[in-house]
């Protein structure tokens, strides 16, 4: 099996192979024919056949440059900008495919390249990819139509252009995203465009009838046209903005019910299981301790009717036994349901335990980091569901030789990570149809006042992460010492406070009279005898008891024009 740094590297040389094989030819072919015809960049031919002048180019690059200072951002692969039409529309404007080349190659940048957030061979990959495209639009556009041709020319003229520009562009991304990083060509197409498939397409050929506009005011008022249309862009940025906050809203509240929907279901289950659990343990343990103590008792009368008393009192001895073992595995019963719902042992053992069951048998070897760090049960539970979720869908989807579990404490809190070294994916597209791992492992980390995060990129792993406050380690530090210090110096159980969010309630006065102690060997009162109200030794409620309540992508630099990886 071939290493993971290895494959990295291959990847990173095929990637840089194919990135030299599209800009080598883009920059030593424009260069070639700039020299060879140098008037078709200082004299522009329009397509009426008329010069025009190298500061109305220039013109073109600055509008260009800032129109792509606006972009939208839909995904780490995906940027929406406005200066798609601006192109085509030069593209179509003028007869030489060298002048939108010239254009795009010098207009459409990246915005991040002026942060150094993109790689400069990248960067050159994005303008070189796209000044190809446009320039394949430019030159089947002039092949089939003029500005001046009849409308139905125009109207396929245009369909053409726009079309060709889109298949080159995608392609050549498509094509990168391929051989560098694995993915399949319907995963790629699916992150490239923004809604359905219809609507998608639909909106990018009526940017390419806002190209022809454009084209057709230049050609009648000249530089004046410019100021026209591009106001009209920035406002339609605004409207775009604005609805896809409305749309992401909506959609929000769609996946948040649907994710509470699925808690829901899955908090029944996990309710079904420890019922299953807790009726094995009757059935196994106390109803089998029960059984017999039955048999001893009426053992103990036969003998006592045969007047056989030493016999009586061995059979006694051996029912107070019995009544003692019972009554320890109650209170056990009951100390593991305060204590951790997880497990007697706690989350750490949980959680090794967890991944030495899903590793069995599987290639991926699960390794884990755990400290034990004193929390309350809920968060222990949210964060073995955390666990759980991370890792199955690590083993199912990423592909990954290798998984990590670490959990540790730290000045602000617990820290727990998942980290494999899968294929890896692109955090901000749509997740599948139905699946809401993500969305329900930040909904749990977010119930327990806590940060979830997750970082991943194609072919770089996936690193899931989550911090929760450190609230709760004082709390469950602080109620364990409270147990201690009860259990150390015989303090009277109806002091003690379970556990925080335990399903029992809050402390209760518990009458002296009732105490073990007083009565009978149960611990209840003789009948007939009430606690006192002014009795000395009577217990005051604890001043703590609590109120008796319940309890790196792909930017395009046009509209849905990719590009590849910072």
């Amino acid at each position: 099996m071939t290493d993971p740094a290895t494959r990295k590297r291959g990847a990173a040389a095929v990637g840089f192979a194919f990135k030299l094989l599209v800009i080598l030819p883009v920059l030593v072919g424009l260069a070639w024919a700039v020299s060879a015809h140098p008037g078709s960049i200082l004299r522009p031919q329009l397509t009426g056949g008329e010069r025009d002048s190298s500061v109305a180019l220039a013109l073109w690059i600055a509008v260009v440059a800032t129109v792509e200072l606006l972009p939208v951002s839909v995904s780490s692969v995906l940027r929406l900008s406005l200066s798609f039409p601006i192109l085509l529309g030069v593209a179509i404007l003028y007869q030489s495919p060298l002048v939108i080349g010239f254009v795009t190659l010098l207009g459409a940048f990246d915005s991040r390249e002026i942060r150094r957030e993109i790689a400069p061979l990248n960067a050159l990959f994005n303008r070189c990819q796209a000044a190809a495209a446009f320039m394949t639009g430019s030159v089947l556009f002039h092949e089939m139509a003029a500005l001046k041709s009849p409308l139905y020319l125009l109207v396929a003229g245009i369909l053409l252009a726009t079309a060709a520009t889109y298949v080159v562009n995608v392609t050549l991304v498509v094509a990168y995203m391929r051989l560098v990083y694995r993915n399949r060509f319907r995963e790629v197409l699916k992150q490239l465009r923004v809604g359905a498939l219809s609507e998608f397409l639909l909106s990018y050929l009526g940017l390419g009838f806002v190209g022809l506009i454009i084209a057709k005011l230049y050609e009648a008022v000249g530089l004046l046209s410019v100021a026209a249309f591009i106001l009209p862009l920035v406002f339609a940025r605004q409207m775009f903005f604005r609805n896809m906050a409305l749309e992401e809203a909506h959609k929000e509240l769609k996946d948040r019910e649907r994710v509470l929907r699925a808690l829901s279901n899955r908090m029944a289950e996990e309710r079904q299981d420890e019922r299953m659990q807790i009726a094995a343990y009757l059935h196994d343990d106390l109803a089998q301790t029960l059984f017999r103590l039955g048999l001893q008792v009426e053992m103990a009368k036969k003998r006592l009717v045969q007047g056989q008393l030493q016999s009586v009192n061995s059979d006694l001895d051996k029912i107070t036994a019995a009544k003692q073992e019972t009554s320890d595995a109650v209170r056990a019963l009951i100390r593991d349901l305060h204590r951790s719902p997880i497990g007697r042992k706690g989350l750490g053992e949980a959680i090794q335990n967890f991944a030495e069951d899903i590793s069995r048998g599987h290639p991926t070897k699960i390794s884990t980091e755990v400290v034990e760090v004193p929390l309350p049960p809920p968060i222990q539970l949210l964060i073995y569901q955390i666990v759980r979720e991370a890792a199955m869908n690590s083993l199912k989807h990423a592909e990954a030789e290798s998984i990590l579990i670490t959990l540790r404490e730290t000045d602000d809190g617990v820290e727990l990570q998942i980290r494999d070294d899968g294929k890896g994916f692109d955090t901000q597209a749509a997740p599948p149809e139905g699946h809401f791992g993500s969305v329900m492992m930040r909904e749990r980390a977010l119930v327990a006042g806590g940060k979830y995060s997750i970082e991943s990129e194609p072919g770089e792993g996936t690193v899931i992460s989550a911090t929760f406050p450190r609230v709760w380690v004082e709390e469950a530090t602080l109620v364990e010492s409270r147990q201690s210090e009860s259990d150390g110096t015989n303090k009277p159980a109806h002091f003690q406070r379970p556990p925080v969010g335990s399903t029992v309630g809050p402390p209760r006065l518990v009458p002296e009279s009732s105490r073990p102690g007083r009565g009978d060997s149960n611990g209840q009162a003789p009948k007939g005898e009430a606690p006192k109200a002014d009795d000395p030794t009577a217990e005051a409620p604890s001043e703590d008891a609590a109120p008796d309540e319940g309890t790196e992508g792909l930017t395009p630099a046009t509209q849905g024009r990719p590009a590849v990886p910072a």
